[in-house]
């Protein structure tokens, strides 16, 4: 039996600790509010958060719940749209989709997923309020089968307003990346 040196002991015991750490906090990471988020080319302002009930994890049902803050909703809103990438190669589902104005679930008049143009409109029987939290639950969505991270858009239409889209913020959406 070889004996180790007190400072062999010592890296052992710091390595052992570390590991023990790290194995504890892994059961505690959940797919939610964005944290530090270096050179995503979107500013902090505009970046909106989320949670996936399902922790992101590639290739299975999740469902995704987008907030919009507030701060965000200066005008009132008859249509969100919500973008999203190419590379996102997950699935929606229409009948799934709910919108909470302040936690309360709204009536939907309509709700169209636009597969070929990559955006999922939602227009709601009434002008949404200006200056409400709002939060937009997408249930059924299946993940896609590769990780990666994803930058859904937030656009509004204001009643009124010409048919054109207002940029509201942005949710930068990581699936398999814990």
């Amino acid at each position: 039996m070889v004996a180790l040196g007190k400072s062999a002991r010592v890296f052992s015991a710091f390595a052992l600790a570390g590991c023990l750490a790290t194995s504890l906090a892994l059961p505690s990471l959940a797919q939610g509010l964005p944290g530090l988020t270096i050179f995503s080319g979107i500013d902090r302002e505009n970046q909106l958060g989320y949670r996936l009930d399902n922790s992101g994890r590639p290739s299975v049902r999740d469902r995704y719940r987008l907030r919009i803050t507030p701060e965000k909703m200066t005008l009132a809103v008859a249509q969100l749209s919500i973008t999203y990438p190419v590379t996102f190669e997950g699935t929606f589902d229409p009948d799934r989709v709910e919108v909470r104005v302040g936690g309360d679930e709204i009536a939907l008049d309509e709700v169209e997923w636009d597969q070929e143009n990559r955006v999922i409109n939602i227009v709601p029987v009434e002008p949404i309020p200006a200056r409400t939290r709002v939060e937009v639950r997408l249930s059924n969505v299946r993940n896609p089968i590769r990780g990666g991270t994803h930058y859904f858009n937030a656009m509004v239409r204001s009643p009124g307003d010409l048919p054109m889209l207002r940029y509201v913020g942005t949710w930068i959406v990581s699936i398999g990346e814990q």
